[in-house]
């Protein structure tokens, strides 16, 4: 597990430095440049050339990072691999070995890999229409219900993305209509429970062919200028052809995928969890209470400040390949919701006070996760002009140049949560997640490993953003930098 999650890291690490290029470069003439009134005089022309040999040196530097090719493509390859298998193996140990990994290890130690084809449940028809239905419903509230309408961060090519926030709407609406028709007795959630492995196995299949369609959409019908190819088949479709591809003028692929697919089904399989839990025992253990209720929290906090996800680097810097849309449409069903999967079956009466303190925890941790981005949001949307902590923010005005060549200005706050490390929202998130997976108390190590998974992940997201604020803001960075020494965790990292 901890060797499946290195490579992880690093195969997303060793992608990023991976330079690419626009899908078409054509050879233009001053000339033409001066007829289609792109410039209007010698000194245009310059200024073009020069942005252009800016270019060329930013993608010198980024080749540079670029480890091993050998490397790179084999971690690929690998995770290609075990990303599939390791999603049914993990709902398989959960549902139905404990939660032992020794038990599961035995089992595929005496059967091999006819043992792991045994116990990959095939699609059904059922769970076919689960998921088409979940999507239909998921993005037909996104194209309808009314939002503001919130403008994306400038992209390198100097494109701003535009959304209608409506997520909190679509997240009230989705739990709603889910017990709504359990209480009503039109659908029984925990029918989803029941066919859980076999609905994982079509969102394994499924969402590859989502992948390989946004590939070939990549190639043929960018939606913005923010696409391209490095050259490299495999390395396209892992890290994604489009920064921000859409369906006509208003279906945002990455917004679907990231926030209603994959972050809405977090939700409604941890209430699908505690319904089935309560069907099976007549009873919601205080654990699951505890789980469930800290997991929707963080999910609630989550479409609370969605607007503020838009500027992250999930949705501002990575691309829409298979490491972001297949993460988010199969990695964090079944993964992020494991440890409420293992409660299931395996309830722990925590007692009314022990429940009460890791509940409370829990919701401060969310709250300071929460106050730390609402700081940073702020902070951003006056312009610096406003409070933190009471006083005046201390700030670094950073300027840097667009791809096009156009300069622009940053403002980066060295005050409040964000004197104290650069990622230090970073620490409350890891350990809520702690907190909603230590109900489980400590008989399996299984329902933690969302919390190590997700603490390789933040670490990995941390160093980089460092790096590409780096090539950035160069000397602003550095000295930022300077003022805020620790990267995540004050006084040691």
């Amino acid at each position: 597990l901890i060797l499946f999650l290195l490579i992880h890291h690093y195969t997303k690490w060793w992608t990023f430095t991976v330079h690419r290029r626009p899908l078409q470069s054509p050879s233009i003439t001053s000339q033409e440049l001066f007829r289609l009134g792109i410039i209007q005089s010698d000194h245009n022309l310059s200024f073009l050339v020069f942005s252009r040999e800016r270019e060329r040196e930013r993608e010198r530097e980024m080749t540079e990072l670029a480890h091993s090719p050998i490397f790179t493509y084999a971690s690929m390859l690998t995770l290609f691999t075990l990303c599939p298998p390791f999603v049914i193996l993990l709902w398989y140990t959960l549902a139905h070995q404990d939660g032992s990994v020794t038990q599961t290890y035995g089992f595929l130690s005496k059967n091999g890999v006819q043992g792991l084809i045994d116990v990959w449940p095939r699609p059904t028809v059922i769970a076919w229409k689960i998921i088409f239905c979940y999507a239909a419903f998921e993005a037909t509230l996104q194209l309808l219900l009314p939002g503001k309408r919130v403008e994306g961060p400038i992209s390198p090519t100097g494109n701003r993305p535009v959304y209608k926030a409506n997520g909190m709407a679509a997240y009230f609406v989705t739990l709603a209509t889910y017990l709504a028709l359990w209480w009503f007795g039109i659908f029984n959630p925990a029918i989803v429970y029941d066919h859980l492995g076999e609905i994982f196995s079509a969102l394994v299949f499924g969402s590859l062919v989502f992948c390989i369609l946004l590939y070939v959409k990549g190639h043929v019908a960018p939606s913005s200028s923010d696409s391209g190819s490095c050259g490299n088949l495999l390395i396209d479709f892992y890290w994604g052809m489009e920064l921000y591809p859409r369906i006509g003028k208003n279906f945002d692929i990455k917004v679907f995928t990231n926030c209603r697919f994959g972050m809405m089904s977090w939700a409604v399989l941890a209430v699908t969890y505690c319904i089935k839990q309560f069907e099976t025992n007549g009873k919601v253990s205080d654990s699951m209470l505890v789980n469930t209720i800290l997991m929707l929290v963080y999910i609630t906090k989550f479409f609370w400040w969605e607007a503020g996800y838009w500027n992250t680097m999930d949705i501002a810097h990575d691309r829409a390949g298979f490491y972001i849309c297949w993460g988010c449409m199969v990695w964090v069903p079944c993964v992020y919701t494991s440890p409420g999967m293992y409660l299931v079956n395996h309830p722990v009466e925590l007692g009314t006070q022990l429940a009460i303190y890791i509940l409370v925890a829990g919701i401060l941790c969310i709250y300071i996760n929460y106050d730390c981005d609402r700081q940073r949001q702020e902070f951003r949307r006056t312009n610096g002009k406003c409070s933190v902590w009471g006083k005046a923010p201390s700030k670094i005005v950073a300027t840097y140049t667009t791809t096009s060549g156009e300069t622009k200005t940053s403002l980066l706050l060295t005050s409040g949560w964000w004197g104290l490390a650069r990622h230090f929202h970073y620490v409350p998130e890891i350990l809520g997640s702690f907190f909603w997976s230590v109900p489980a108390l400590f008989s399996n190590f299984l329902p933690y490993f969302y919390v190590i998974h997700l603490t390789i992940m933040l670490v990995d997201r941390a160093m980089r953003d460092d790096d590409r604020c780096r090539s950035k803001y160069g000397k602003y960075w550095k000295l930022y930098c300077e003022k805020v020494r620790y990267r995540i965790v004050p006084g040691i990292y």
